[in-house]
């Protein structure tokens, strides 16, 4: 990471996309991203029971009929976790929902959020690993840290479930209040995309804060939106729905793998998500890097042509 971060990553300095391409081809091979994908697969895998177990005994205390609102949760994670993966994260949900108590809610919340700050302490590795940065904090103030980003960005991942329950929530009263056919349609679906804008702005709010926040950076610039977030985000999308039209063409890993089929596929979408986050930062700091390289040339030759002027020049007479 340069020492001087760049105002803005989307202007790249006239450096060529292709040479941008091959450095981080080379980075996410010297850098083994694909085997810290697979490590941070593991650690969200890991969070993930303890944080249902935290929000199934919420759900199942604040209201037994809340099953409207649990059915349209599970509708938006339909959309890009797998469907095999998905029944086993259901049947594990709902099996937690029936035995819930305030003692379950309380150790739920705590180990949801220590086992989610393990997670992002895998992040905190791997970024720096990504970023060339040898971290120099002690273990307590890095898990400190991660706990503390580990519970802000569920904030903002309940923010952005929260955008998609309401627009839907005020796109149903459109539909019901307008009478006017054409005018209906036009009112429900906007609000439908405002709510999808939301989400996908968060969505984005949560690359740059793990940017921003996760590595040893000793100086910081704060981007809402970067290259590598896009791409991140736009390759995270698009792999979840391819992964989703493979298994529905090609549903073979219950015939191969047996019962642990659907555990498989759950670790593979998480795999393809630590992939696209680190694909992300890699993508940034090679920018940065060859940005601040082409800076760092261009000051050389500056000087360089300044020492030359200062140099006395041979008289006309001689």
């Amino acid at each position: 990471m340069s020492l001087f971060p760049l105002e803005s990553l989307w202007n790249l300095q006239g450096v060529h996309l292709r040479r941008v391409g091959v450095e981080t081809w080379k980075s996410l091979i010297e850098d083994r991203v694909f085997g810290h994908a697979a490590e941070l697969g593991f650690y969200f895998l890991f969070a993930l029971f303890p944080t249902l177990l935290c929000a199934s005994s919420v759900l199942g205390l604040s209201a037994r009929s809340a099953y409207q609102f649990y059915d349209k949760l599970l509708d938006y994670l339909a959309v890009v976790i797998p469907t095999a993966a998905l029944g086993t994260v259901l049947s594990t949900f709902n099996e937690t929902t029936t035995a819930a108590s305030p003692g379950r809610v309380t150790f739920g919340l705590i180990a949801a959020v220590w086992s989610a700050s393990v997670g992002i302490s895998a992040i905190q590795d791997t970024l720096n690993a990504v970023y060339k940065i040898q971290d120099s904090r002690s273990y307590v103030v890095a898990r400190i840290q991660a706990i503390g980003l580990t519970i802000l960005l569920t904030f903002v991942v309940t923010l952005g479930l929260a955008s998609m329950l309401l627009g839907d929530y005020f796109a149903r009263l459109m539909e019901r209040g307008i009478s006017e056919f054409l005018l209906r349609g036009v009112a429900a679906n906007g609000i439908r995309v405002a709510s999808s804008m939301i989400a996908t702005g968060l969505l984005a709010l949560t690359f740059a804060m793990l940017y921003y926040w996760a590595p040893d950076c000793k100086t910081r610039r704060w981007h809402w939106l970067t290259p590598g977030g896009a791409i991140g985000i736009a390759g995270w999308l698009l792999a979840s729905f391819g992964l989703r039209i493979y298994l529905h063409f090609f549903n073979t890993f219950t015939v191969t793998y047996g019962s642990l089929g659907a555990v498989i596929i759950l670790l593979m979408w998480f795999y393809i998500t630590g992939l696209m986050l680190l694909l992300g930062a890699e993508i940034n700091s090679q920018i940065e890097a060859a940005a601040a390289e082409r800076i760092l040339r261009q000051q050389e030759t500056r000087a360089d042509s300044a020492k030359l002027n200062q140099l006395p020049r041979p008289s006309a007479e001689a």
